[in-house]
């Protein structure tokens, strides 16, 4: 049997689990793009892991990303999976290759993106923060102020409705999320579901924005003008960037005439849930909620505690400031 046999039977396997539209189109993608054309006819007999490996550095010099070509190992090692589940194969090289790896993993998993999360960099400052909220417009201004101070996903936001905003109790319960496709479906996970406070004044502008929102068969807090789920493209085309660029919160760059470009400091909506996860993580006398990262993992829907960590552990305070360590040193000694 080829990988490209062995691929047919994984695809059937993950349609019959009845897997997310958008994670079937991935697995797809992966297999028809990127696996197939160049290693689809070799035989899952002759799989070894120095020829996955091979793979992968060929994926890179192909001009795939680091991160892509993580995904496609990852999918490659689903199909081998499923071979093996099957009795055509004895042994998964990909997971082979991933055990000679695990020396490596602290290191590789500093974060998922290669670097820890930077505030000014991957996360909007406070600063930068009141002027978004100062600039914010339109319809864009209760979505993009619930964002801020609630840090749900786009999918989420998308999906929000106005039952699942208590005003009594000022807070909201994600109970659905819309996807790409702008179908809508359960959270992304069990941990997803969750309830998140509101303060005051997202309260406010939301009750006044119901009154403003255009009718919704689905009764979306956040619908697009016909009532329907919004785009993902446009919540970030033309509601968060133009506000980021009324804001000032742009990039300055310069072409070889001299002449001045402004653009989107911040490209997706996900730098203001990092926001929002830092805001709960800072000490209250640097103007943060000071949560205990259980509680931060709760807010966020993180399905493990240690994707809090992974992601946000950094951000935590240290608790050993110069001043704190000297008066715990002086009530130690006397």
């Amino acid at each position: 049997m080829t990988i490209a046999e062995a691929g047919d039977f994984w695809i059937k396997s993950a349609e019959a689990e009845d897997l997310e539209r958008t994670t079937l189109e991935q697995y797809q993608q992966h297999l028809r793009l990127h696996i197939l054309p160049f290693i689809g006819r070799t035989k899952l007999s002759k799989l070894n892991a120095p020829m996955v490996r091979a793979f992968a550095d060929r994926l890179r010099e192909e001009g795939r990303s680091g991160t892509l070509v993580k995904y496609v190992i990852r999918s490659l090692g689903g199909v081998l999976s499923d071979a093996q589940e099957r009795g055509f194969i004895v042994r998964n090289p990909v997971h082979e290759l991933r055990v000679r790896r695990r020396g490596k993993r602290n290191a590789a998993s500093q974060d998922r993106r290669g670097s820890k999360l930077k505030v000014g960099v991957d996360i909007p400052t406070p600063d930068e923060i009141k002027r978004i909220i100062g600039a914010a417009e339109g319809r864009w201004r209760p979505f993009l102020l619930t964002a801020i101070f609630t840090g749900l996903r786009a999918s989420e936001l998308r999906g929000l409705r106005w039952q699942d905003i208590d005003f009594k109790k000022a807070e909201l319960h994600v109970r659905q999320r819309a996807d790409k496709h702008r179908e809508i479906g359960p959270p992304k996970s069990e941990a997803g579901e969750r309830t998140v406070p509101l303060p005051p004044t997202v309260a406010s502008v939301l009750r006044e924005w119901k009154l403003a929102c255009p009718n919704s068969s689905l009764n979306l807090a956040f619908p697009n003008g016909k009532g329907g789920v919004e785009f993902h493209n446009n919540v970030i085309h033309r509601g968060l960037w133009p506000t980021l660029i009324a804001a000032g919160v742009v990039n300055i760059s310069v072409d070889s005439d001299g002449n001045e470009t402004a653009s989107p400091k911040y490209t997706g909506l996900h730098s203001i849930r990092h926001f929002y996860a830092s805001w709960c993580i800072n000490r209250k006398v640097d103007g943060g909620l000071e949560l205990p990262a259980k509680v931060v993992q709760h807010r966020l829907g993180h399905s493990s505690i240690m994707v809090t960590l992974d992601t946000y552990g950094h951000l935590f305070p240290r608790n050993d400031d110069a001043k704190e360590l000297a008066d715990a040193e002086a009530a130690l000694l006397s």
